[in-house]
């Protein structure tokens, strides 16, 4: 009866004009696959009552859709490698990178090619095998929107079909060692990574107001001395003009630090890192502590 029912919604068209229309409906069982409908619908138009009758045969026959055949035999179009530049991907890397398939096939037009056909570690990192290959380049953007990075894309030919030829698509996406808001040392200053760029991260001077950027290339040679994960946000208990006291997080001692160049004087919180064997308060963060 189900299938039924969706069928007649499916197929079934009513007059324009047709007001209250009512539709029942009674199945007669002829075979395993066949079966018989017949349909009541009643209504009214321009305030006459119209009733029709109709007689259908709904057969089914065993099919199986192209993603389905697709998933049962492993197929796929596109490998994912998420990967690190000199370094490996940590677990907690790892998980967010992986995260942000879910939420991208969550919030999106479902598609029923977007599956993931196999995933697993190796050696540095993670890869996935995806049956879409408009599913990898969407993500791998998404991954360079959020966390940087760079994208290496290349084609493989496995058959043909019909005289063309087959491909399948890598891309390797490797994740800069720094994410937003890491403080990193580079050309012997310490810098706050700002935001991305196609070329690079754009970068915020630690000490002063000022801004810059460098290339991916450049990047390597930087290092990171405290990452967001090692960053506080802690409660300004006095203040002057040209420091505050908090409590250290660590020890729950009490501390004193510079402010931020950009201190509007009124901020009851401050975000500090432990860099260079010392806390000091980081610029930028007044809207997010």
């Amino acid at each position: 009866d189900t299938l039924a029912d969706l069928r007649i919604r499916e197929n079934l068209v009513a007059e324009e004009r047709a007001k209250q229309v009512d539709v029942g409906f009674a199945v007669e069982s002829i075979d395993d696959r066949t079966n018989r409908l017949h349909v009541d619908v009643k209504g009214t138009i321009e305030g006459y009552e119209f009733e029709d009758q109709h007689s259908i045969l709904l057969q089914t026959s065993n099919a199986v859709c192209p993603a389905c055949a697709r998933k049962a035999g492993s197929y796929f179009e596109a490998t994912v490698q998420l990967r690190s530049a000199g370094r490996r991907l940590d677990d907690i890397e790892l998980k967010e990178l992986r995260a942000t398939l879910d939420d991208m096939l969550e919030n999106m037009e479902s598609d029923p090619m977007f599956f993931v056909t196999n995933e697993g570690p190796v050696t540095g990192g993670w890869d996935l095998q995806l049956g879409s290959k408009a599913m990898a380049k969407n993500w791998c953007r998404r991954l360079v929107r959020r966390f940087g990075g760079t994208i290496k894309e290349t084609s493989t030919v496995v058959g043909s079909n019909d005289g063309i030829d087959v491909t399948r698509l890598t891309l390797s996406y490797r994740k800069p060692a720094y994410g937003l808001r890491d403080v990193v040392r580079f050309r012997r200053q310490f810098w706050i990574i700002d935001g991305w760029q196609k070329d690079g991260p754009s970068l915020r001077r630690l000490d002063r107001f000022e801004r810059t950027g460098a290339s991916w290339r450049d990047m390597e040679k930087s290092t990171v001395m405290c990452s967001t994960r090692e960053q506080h946000d802690v409660e300004v208990l006095n203040r002057d003009s040209s420091a505050v006291e908090v409590m250290d997080p660590t020890d729950y001692s009490m501390i004193t630090v510079g402010l931020p160049y950009d201190d509007d004087g009124t901020a009851s919180r401050l975000r500090i890192g432990f860099i260079d064997g010392a806390w000091l308060a980081l610029p930028g963060a007044a809207d997010e502590v």
